[in-house]
């Protein structure tokens, strides 16, 4: 009996509707949204903490009971991240090695620390502004979709 898979679901974007339903019929604009998100406000109303610890999104804006959970960023903010750091690090490491051409044992003590701090540095502000664009862009999930 050959093996077939299932059909895929069709993926429904989710409309959040809610008290503040007025606020969030004109989200702000994209630039304002992802600006938002990067200095770790709700890309919706910029009043209240988008984050809960490090990392974690909280459920939802206490000011205007945005959806902000429903806006799983899952591996685009480490991506980009990683995107952004290897090319700051690695053009770094060119300069240089072409300017100094230093022994290896002080390109590892440059640049790994450097590596990991900027990488810790700027994950935080990435998946803020990569929550206001889903957000912007409405690409929520609900909890059935796990």
């Amino acid at each position: 009996m050959p093996h077939t898979t299932p059909p895929a679901r069709p993926i429904t974007p989710v409309v959040w509707r809610g008290d503040h339903a007025e606020e969030l019929a004109s989200l702000p604009p994209m630039h304002v949204a992802m600006g938002r998100g990067l200095m770790g406000r709700c890309p919706n109303c910029g009043k209240a903490h988008l984050f809960r610890g490090y990392l974690s999104v909280v459920p939802e804006c206490a000011a205007c009971g945005a959806p902000l959970g429903l806006a799983r960023a899952d591996d685009a903010p480490p991506y980009f991240t990683i995107f952004i750091v290897g090319h700051l690090i690695l053009g770094g490491m060119l300069t240089l090695e072409k300017v100094a051409s230093p022994p290896v044992w002080v390109h590892a003590i440059i640049w790994l620390p450097l590596t990991a701090i900027l990488s810790l540095v700027l994950l935080r502000p990435i998946k803020g502004a990569t929550v206001g664009l889903m957000l912007k862009l409405r690409m929520l999930k609900t909890d059935s979709d796990e």
